[in-house]
């Protein structure tokens, strides 16, 4: 039984479908370290149309699709521009320094996009002194910063200034089809200027497992030896990709209702006593919670909330926490919350 019917930790924590366990039931598999999983390599060639590249690789999770893009673009003594929010900063282990020995040079923003001059500030000068400035990291939605979808402009205005100064660009696209969706925006033309990208398959898509990077076929025969190289070697994994491409085909356009639901969150949650909720700057199915005005500690919340069966991830402001709108959070679900928090602060 689920202890949390109204989970919105995060999205995550959604469970397959009756139709995506009929797909995962049913699959064709074979070899696919072999590339001989005929599910496996359909998921890969949808991916590679969908983001306009020349092919793409099925790994068992997002962090990995980053490990081994930083890997490939980055040398011991490069550096990697990114927003100071991002996966790879905060919950990756460490993972460009470990694996790549890159260092990381920090944007700060408020919605977790950045400018063109921000970029241009951050790179280094030719000086043996200096780590080499090697790699432009984007995250499309910005998680931590709410969710929110990176104008296409504002995407190509980043490209042109890396290009220009001759950096490469590395798109984290774990929630990918949440900004396709909210923004109208094809995944193609968000992935267009990117060396490299990937999409997330286990979160908004809700498959039990997997992330699909992208890139040329050089970057993804370098790519499939690296997966090898992590660990990351598979068999028949036709299973978990049947999943995907379940997910691709029946998944993507209903993720408007995720975004609907943590609009309708959003709205309610403001109207609360203590509660501070920027509503204007849910643009996707993240919405990020302040108590600071209540006279309760997050943890004496988080404990009221668990009778009512709702729960929430903190970050790393005392005062703050996080909700994730899925396939699972039921239509009744925002309510639910809204009334659980009620309760909670009072």
């Amino acid at each position: 039984m689920n202890r949390f019917p109204v989970d919105l930790s995060s999205d995550t924590q959604t469970r397959p479908t009756p139709g995506m366990r009929q797909a995962i039931a049913s699959a064709e598999v074979g070899d696919e370290q072999k590339r001989e999983d005929p599910s496996v390599n359909r998921l890969q060639e949808m991916i590679a149309d969908l983001t306009g590249k020349e092919a793409a690789l099925f790994l068992p999770t997002g962090t990995m699709c980053n490990l081994i893009a930083h890997m490939i673009h980055c040398r011991p003594g490069d550096e990697i521009i990114i927003e100071a929010s991002y996966h790879p900063v905060n919950f990756e282990g460490g993972g460009p320094a470990v694996h790549s020995r890159a260092s990381l040079r920090l944007i700060e923003s408020k919605t977790g996009i950045f400018t063109p001059e921000q970029v241009e500030s951050c790179i280094r000068p030719n000086d043996p002194h200096f780590p080499r400035s090697k790699l432009v990291c984007v995250e499309n939605t910005c998680n931590l910063r709410g969710g929110r979808v990176w104008p296409i402009h504002a995407i190509r205005a980043v490209a042109a200034c890396a290009r220009k100064n001759n950096l490469l660009l590395h798109l984290d696209g774990a929630r990918l089809f949440n900004a396709v969706v909210a923004s109208g925006t094809s995944a193609k033309a968000f992935c267009e200027p990117f060396d490299s990208c990937w999409v997330d398959l286990s979160k908004g898509l809700g498959c039990p497992i997997g992330g699909v990077l992208a890139g040329t076929r050089v970057f993804i025969n370098e790519a499939w030896r690296l997966k090898h190289t992590c660990g990351g070697a598979m068999r028949q994994a036709g299973m978990m990709a049947a999943a995907g491409v379940y997910a691709l085909e029946h998944n993507i356009e209903r993720l408007a209702e995720d975004h609907a639901k943590a609009k309708k969150l959003a709205r309610g949650l403001s109207e609360i006593p203590g509660v501070i909720v920027d509503v204007d700057a849910v643009e996707s199915n993240i919405v990020i919670i302040d108590i600071a005005g209540s006279k309760r500690s997050r943890t004496e919340v988080f404990e009221r909330l668990i009778p009512h069966g709702v729960r929430f991830s903190p970050l790393i402001q005392a005062t703050q926490f996080r909700a994730v709108t899925h396939l699972d959070i039921p239509e009744n679900g925002p309510d639910l919350a809204i009334a659980a928090l009620r309760d909670a602060i009072n």
